[in-house]
């Protein structure tokens, strides 16, 4: 089995291509959505079961969106021998990446992060102010930490179709051991 990490930072489409993949048929999960990822607080280490939207000044230093690593080992067990797909991202992801057989990075540039999050229409993270902040200074940062994990990077700002096709490409082409 075939586990792939497909995550970025937020607006780089990751839920869109999830959906794109599970339409054409692909075992494809949004952690956000499917609800592998919660909101923590990070003093206490408590979940918080109703987060405000939208985020007051200051809580996202104080709060982190994680993903459940016992969620992602029982994925990978009932995924085999196929191919999964895990999109999402969390701040914890150090802590799955044994479980990952390929990462593979959304990014896109500043303008067009700023436009996918006024314009979203899935949900709102993004359009309060102090969500934008932490969307733009996570995007330079996000793209380091995917390099530097050896993430397979993905211009996401290309059509949504390409995206996919680039996707998939990437990991036949990590998987089929070429």
């Amino acid at each position: 089995m075939t586990l792939v990490w497909l995550t970025g930072n937020s607006g780089t489409g990751k839920s869109t291509v999830c959906a794109m993949l599970r339409a054409s048929g692909h075992v494809a999960v949004d952690a956000d959505e499917d609800g592998f990822c919660h909101w923590i607080d990070r003093v206490g280490g408590e979940a918080v079961a109703n987060p405000p939207d939208p985020v007051p000044e200051g809580w996202l230093h104080r709060y982190g969106w994680v993903i459940d690593r016992e969620r992602v080992e029982a994925l990978a067990e009932e995924s085999r021998p196929g191919i999964a797909f895990l999109c999402g991202s969390a701040e914890n992801e150090a802590e799955i990446r044994d479980l990952l057989d390929v990462t593979v990075g959304l990014v896109i540039d500043d303008d067009t992060l700023r436009h996918r999050l006024a314009t979203r229409t899935t949900n709102t993270f993004g359009q309060h102010p102090e969500e934008l902040a932490a969307a733009l200074d996570w995007n330079p940062r996000m793209a380091a930490i995917l390099e530097g994990c050896g993430a397979v990077i993905i211009d996401a700002s290309e059509p949504v179709d390409t995206v996919v096709n680039r996707v998939m490409d990437a990991v036949q082409r990590l998987t089929s051991g070429c």
